[in-house]
């Protein structure tokens, strides 16, 4: 029998012992073992913050995306050995491509987002520099490092690939290791995934360890430098939170808990209307998708009271065309729980909620099943439930994890809203809805209690990702009994893993700590244009002076004239002077900016490339006619891009009058050549 290793320190480790039996969620047979007797978890720990820490700092955040976008590649080539496996925790094919095909798309989504929206560095600046003197001699700003410890991930065992490596992908961006604790019902599906990382060799050593089987003393090593990620039951969670050593070492801890989902049929939704198909179609998805194994899973389902008896028979009729049984049949739509275990406390649960509701579909102690034994496979019938009262506790306090969801009638808007909130805190809710003023009164209900809210209609239906798909680009994480964290959530995931620390300086230090040229630091101008600089040639501060300009009467004419932009304050005399702000005709403001842009233009063929963008724009001084222009371009940052022949660069511009007053500042971002390689 196959006993699950775990990757720690470098090396595959059998444990001391035969280890406890994980089961094949369908048939019953035993698929391997698994133990973490004699895995040195302070020791997993250390090597990941001596080994695994430094050299991860050592890459540039493209260098970083780069590899994560090559991982994710190298796994797709092994999705249907993977799908195999996940086909034994109970998973149909669509289940399994839901967590494998999900958690690899985190993957490619963190590698496009490293490239497109961080720096070719290894330090994030973020925000503005901030003034903390008046005469400009004494700046500050923040900067963002990685944390010198390592990412501890303690997985649930429904999503056994995504769980992994979505915590995977941002930490690692932000430089930071990981050890992944997979949960043992499903762990012989994240080992393999393990052993695919590690055999593939992209990764750097020590960057990705995985324990299998009990934590034992993990979490008593862990230390002020180190992040923990916990996603699994909300008691659970308390459990974790309150442990000595993350309490003591004020160690951030960010949990994932089970919640009790909403969703909300709008009063629009009749019966015959695409708003009330969709509802139905996606809380029946809801329920057995992975046999209703989904933290994000609609476990209370708020209509309308006027439209609950034609929601029920809706459900009850779609529900019954729902095929149970072994996944391998191409005609089966929901499989097994993930283990026996799972289904009695499932059906533990039932009992509880029938105290408070009727069961309208399913029976929670048989099913008919294709292609497998009900009782040896975990298998369940889906279950809805009907609970009238409303006010009872037990709907929104307990919840059934697995193919169960409760019914329940509201009178109106607020109602809604105050049953929602009844559930203290959930990771996602929807609201099906076409009426904008409903949908807006209770999203901003229910914004308080949820981490992400999903509005359904049939303007979003056709690409709608549906009520508890997470996607890396947005938060996945909720409040109260959700866990109160955050996992993804794009950038803001990547800075999760990173410290946060303000720096006070004069602004040539602040340059030189940053690599960005802050204002107040020397500029440099030589008899060489800026433009005439390959990337590797330019340094921060390189600047050009372009100018005087005099803008003319006739200038703002023409332009008026050519672009069509007529507005009274560039045409009309007597109404300008009537403005309190300009007392008189003025310059248009991109009149001011096409000027500069001629003023600093080096125009001959050159290193720059391209002209993409203008950010930070602002027009602080109105221009008259017979002001002069002139512009001060400075190189602000210099980033190259990995793999490419250029790289891009920010210009800090500043466009000034006679009196030295700055009419305009805006950064210009180019794509400048490196130097041609030589044959």
């Amino acid at each position: 029998m196959v006993v699950l290793r775990s990757y720690v320190s470098g090396s595959w480790r059998a444990p001391e012992d035969e280890g406890a039996p994980l089961h094949d969620a369908v048939t019953g047979e035993e698929v391997a073992r698994i133990s973490s007797a004699g895995i040195d978890m302070g020791g997993a720990l250390e090597y990941g913050r001596t080994v695994g820490g430094p050299v991860l700092r050592e890459l540039t955040f493209h260098q970083r995306a780069a590899l994560l976008k090559a991982l994710a590649s190298h796994l797709r080539e092994h999705r249907e050995e993977l799908y195999a496996l996940s086909a034994r925790t109970g998973a149909t094919l669509g289940d399994s491509k839901f967590d494998i095909d999900g958690g690899i798309g985190v993957l490619f989504g963190y590698a496009s987002k490293g490239k497109r929206e961080l720096p070719n560095d290894t330090v994030l600046v973020e925000g503005a520099v901030e003034p903390l003197g008046g005469g400009g001699t004494f700046v500050g700003q923040h900067l963002c490092t990685p944390s010198h410890g390592v990412a501890v991930q303690i997985n649930a065992f429904n999503f056994p690939a995504w769980g992994p490596l979505e915590k995977l992908a941002p930490a690692f961006l932000a430089g930071m290791p990981s050890l992944i604790k997979p949960a043992s019902q499903t762990a012989f599906l994240t080992a393999r995934l393990v052993e695919l990382i590690v055999e593939s060799g992209l990764l750097p050593e020590g960057s990705v360890q995985m324990v299998c089987g009990d934590p034992r003393d993990l979490l008593d090593h862990v230390t002020e430098q180190d992040i923990v990620a916990f996603t699994g039951s909300a008691s659970t969670a308390r459990l974790l939170r309150t442990h000595p050593a993350i309490v003591g070492n004020a160690v951030r801890f960010n949990a994932e808990a089970d919640s009790l989902n909403c969703s909300v049929l709008g009063p629009d939704a009749a019966p015959g209307t695409a708003e009330f198909d969709l509802y139905v179609k996606q809380l029946v998805a809801e329920m057995t998708v992975k046999a209703g194994q989904k933290c994000t899973a609609i476990r209370r389902a708020l209509v309308p009271a006027a439209l609950i008896d034609g929601v029920t028979e809706a459900v009850r009729e779609r529900l019954a065309r729902v095929t149970v049984g072994n996944p391998a049949d191409p005609d089966v739509r929901m499989g097994a729980l993930a283990t026996l275990d799972q289904r009695e406390e499932v059906r533990r649960s039932l009992k509880a909620l029938t105290d408070a509701g009727r069961i309208v579909f399913g029976d929670p102690e048989r099913v008919e099943v294709v292609g497998a034994d009900a009782e040896r496979g975990a298998f369940m019938s889906p279950v809805l439930l009907r609970a009238d009262d409303t006010g009872r506790a037990e709907p929104h306090e307990v919840e059934a994890f697995g193919p169960v969801s409760t019914l329940m009638p509201y009178t109106d808007a607020a109602d809604a809203v105050a049953l929602a909130a009844r559930g203290r805190g959930s990771l996602a809710g929807s609201v099906v809805t076409a009426d904008a003023e409903f949908a807006r009164d209770v999203v901003l209900g229910l914004a308080p209690w949820h981490g992400r809210l999903l509005v359904l209609n049939s303007e979003d239906a056709k690409e709608s990702t549906g009520h508890g798909a997470a996607l890396p680009a947005l938060v996945h994480g909720g409040p109260g009994r959700a866990g109160g964290g955050e996992e993804m959530g794009g950038i803001r995931g990547v800075v999760h893993h990173m410290r946060r620390t303000a720096v006070q300086a004069g602004p040539a230090m602040l340059t030189a700590l940053t690599g960005r040229w802050v204002p107040g630091t020397d500029r440099t101008v030589t008899d060489e244009h800026p433009f005439r600089k390959h990337l590797e040639d330019l340094r921060v501060g390189d600047t050009a002076v372009g100018g005087p300009r005099v803008v003319t009467l006739d200038d703002i004419g023409h332009f008026a004239e050519f672009t069509g932009d007529t507005f009274y304050a560039h045409t009309d005399e007597e109404a300008a002077r009537q403005n309190p702000l300009f007392g008189g005709r003025v310059a248009h403001g991109y009149l001011v900016v096409s000027f500069a842009a001629g003023l600093f233009v080096e125009p001959a063929p050159g290193p720059v490339l391209a002209n993409y963008g203008l950010e930070n724009l602002r027009f602080l001084t109105p221009v008259k006619p017979g002001d002069e222009l002139t512009v001060t371009l400075t190189a602000k940052q210099i980033s190259p891009r990995e793999g490419a022949d250029y790289g891009e660069v920010r210009w800090d511009t500043d466009v000034t009058n006679q009196d030295g007053a700055s009419v305009a500042k805006y950064d210009v971002l180019t794509l400048v050549a490196k130097r041609p390689a030589r044959d």
